[in-house]
């Protein structure tokens, strides 16, 4: 991981503002191309990023990318499928395109670094700052596909399950379980040894790290 120098700290605020906005804008873009209004109306179909943001959201991945790992969220888009041409599915893409744009930024930033690394070409504050961009969206990418509160795993897992299910797996995750996802997160922030996310999710990420830098 990326030593903490000023190189870092650019990389993490790059990262954040790239990471989250244009993931908030592909969900809405994508579900405005199924011929939902919703994120239209509420001003979202954007690419003025700062729109996308939150406050808590946005702490929380400054806090948590200090220690390695970011952890956050944008401004829900509002979606509505039952307006999309093909509901089940359009939303589905709609969803997913938020984590995948994440994925996306990180393989150009690991293109890049290793274009750069085969030239010669690469200063150590360049190195840091792409390599911190990466890992930040990596991050953002396998935290957003956790199946658990109002993140985008939820409704991806929620895709797949039957109607009655469905309803009440959704019912569950936006009461009981965004609570249960807000526990998880602070306990994880207040003490790293009872991060269960950290726990989960790290493994994967050095995982991909290692192969979009092919070693």
């Amino acid at each position: 991981m990326p030593d903490r120098d000023f190189s870092f700290f650019i990389g993490i605020a790059v990262a954040i503002f790239f990471g989250i906005g244009l993931h908030e804008y592909a969900h809405a873009k994508l579900a405005d191309m199924a011929g939902d209004p919703t994120p239209g109306i509420y001003g979202r179909v954007t690419l003025k990023l700062w729109t996308h943001f939150e406050m808590l959201g946005t702490i929380m991945i400054i806090l948590s990318s200090l220690s390695g790992f970011g952890i956050g969220w944008g401004k829900p888009v509002p979606m509505d499928p039952r307006k999309m041409r093909n509901p089940k599915w359009d939303h589905f893409v709609a969803v997913i395109g938020g984590p995948l744009t994440n994925f996306m930024l990180a393989i150009v930033s690991a293109l890049v670094l290793r274009g750069l690394n085969a030239g010669q070409i690469l200063t150590v504050g360049a190195s840091q700052f792409l390599t911190t961009f990466m890992i930040v969206n990596l991050s953002l990418f396998l935290f957003n596909l956790l199946p658990i509160g109002p993140l985008d795993g939820m409704w991806i897992i929620g895709t797949f399950m039957p109607e009655k299910m469905r309803f009440q797996w959704t019912r569950f995750n936006l009461q009981i379980g965004s609570f249960l996802f807000i526990g998880i997160v602070l306990l994880g922030q207040l003490n790293p040894d009872y991060s269960v996310i950290r726990r989960v999710l790290w493994p994967l990420l050095e995982s991909l790290v290692q192969f979009l830098l092919g070693r």
